[in-house]
Order: structure tokens, then sequence, then C-alpha cells
């Protein structure tokens, strides 16, 4: 379930119609280059009879738009974020000194990029050693997710905590976003909690990534985890 980081959607301003004026500025291009290089009868005839742009002010357009393509993606992977999250036993967090696993988002990106959506899945294990795996939930809210997970008889704040985002909120360069903890008693309910996250980044691209808290966690933390640097 869990995926590398993707881009989901492009700019269509900024990306899109870019790479439309460079794709129809070599069309130009080539197609003056031809026409240059045709005899004087099929230069009369259709279509090569109807000049477009002469092969200096093919050249140049073909450039500038090739050249703003090329800038522009360059500059994308400039300010590209890059979303990754981390895990650790610590105290200090949940009531009567319960030691818990926490989870955190980082964007390790060099630019600021913002929240455009965040949705959660829980998946639960099974009852008893020998039952069958349970059916996965589907999508939904920080709320949801909380619900569902307190339906099976654990409470918020006391064996876990979801930390509820939204929409629209920034996730600046190098910045940290705490995304909840676990007790070693949720963790032996909850299989996995996924998050799926999508930012859009300065120059409009929307990446998406989903991340699994749980992946890896000490499930029976002894001893606490050094601080993250």
């Amino acid at each position: 379930m869990e995926s590398k980081q993707r881009v989901v959607r492009r700019n269509m301003l900024l990306s899109r119609l870019l790479n439309a004026s460079a794709a129809v500025a070599l069309a130009l291009l080539a197609y003056s280059v031809v026409r240059d290089n045709l005899s004087a009868t099929l230069q009369d005839a259709w279509p090569w009879k109807l000049r477009l742009l002469d092969i200096q002010s093919a050249t140049t357009a073909a450039l500038a738009a090739v050249g703003a393509s090329l800038a522009r993606a360059q500059y994308a992977r400039t300010v590209k974020p890059v979303l990754v999250h981390s895990g650790r036993a610590v105290d200090g967090m949940a009531p009567f000194g319960q030691r818990v696993w926490a989870c955190s988002l980082t964007n390790a990106g060099p630019d600021v990029a913002v929240l455009s959506e965040i949705s959660y899945l829980v998946t639960f294990l099974p009852a008893a050693p020998d039952a069958p795996p349970r059916a996965s939930g589907t999508w939904g809210t920080a709320l949801q997710a909380v619900d569902s997970i307190a339906a099976e008889g654990l409470e918020m704040r006391k064996d876990f905590m979801l930390t509820v985002i939204t929409a629209g909120s920034a996730l600046p360069a190098q910045g940290m976003k705490f995304l909840g903890w676990f007790t070693e008693k949720a963790m032996r309910t909850v299989d996995e909690v996924y998050i799926r996250i999508r930012v859009v980044d300065r120059v409009g691209d929307t990446h998406e990534r989903i991340i699994a808290c749980l992946k890896a966690a000490d499930r029976t933390p002894a001893h606490t985890d050094p601080e993250l640097s």
C-alpha cells in the first residue's frame, strides 16, 4: 500500500501550455526546413505553397519555446517537495507514562509546499492468531479514522492519537508535522494506518505519497529512541 512520491497533476498553464508551445514551434521549424528544400514546382503545390515562417524565425521560436519548457522543468525539480515520514519510540506523550510509537511527516525539499488533500485508511490485526485477515476499510478523514479505531475499544488520547491536519496547511522546507502516536495496547489491535498526502508546490504541480505510519514500528518498545537530528 505504501507508495513512492509521484506527480499526479501538472499545472496546466505552466507545464502543458509550455510543452505544447515547444511542440508547435518544432513542427513549424520542421515544416519550414522541408519547404525550403523542395523544388519550385512542389513549393507551388498545396500545402507547401503556404509559407508560415522562414527558417530563421522558426528556429528562433523553437529555441525560445524549448528553452522555456526546459527552464520550467528544471525549476520544478528545484522546488520539488520531498515527503518523508519517520517513527520512533518516545516517552512523555501518552498518559500514565506509557511509551508510544510516534509518527511524523517531513518536507525534506528546499521549498514550501501546501497540503491540498489528506485521507486515512486504517487496517486491523486479526482478532486471533489463527483468524482470517480482516477486510480493509475505506479512505476517509482523520475523524473517521479515529472513529474506526475507537470502535475497537481504544480511547483517543489515552491509547492512541491522530493529529487532524486540514487542507491548506503549509509544509515549510525542512519542516515537520506530527501525525500521531500509538501505545503498545493500540498496536496490538491496529495493523497499519495509511495516510495519503497530496501537496502542491510553488509551480502548481501536485505530488502524492501514501505513507504507512506503523511501518517497522517497535510494537513492544522497551527503550526510547534518540531525538531526531
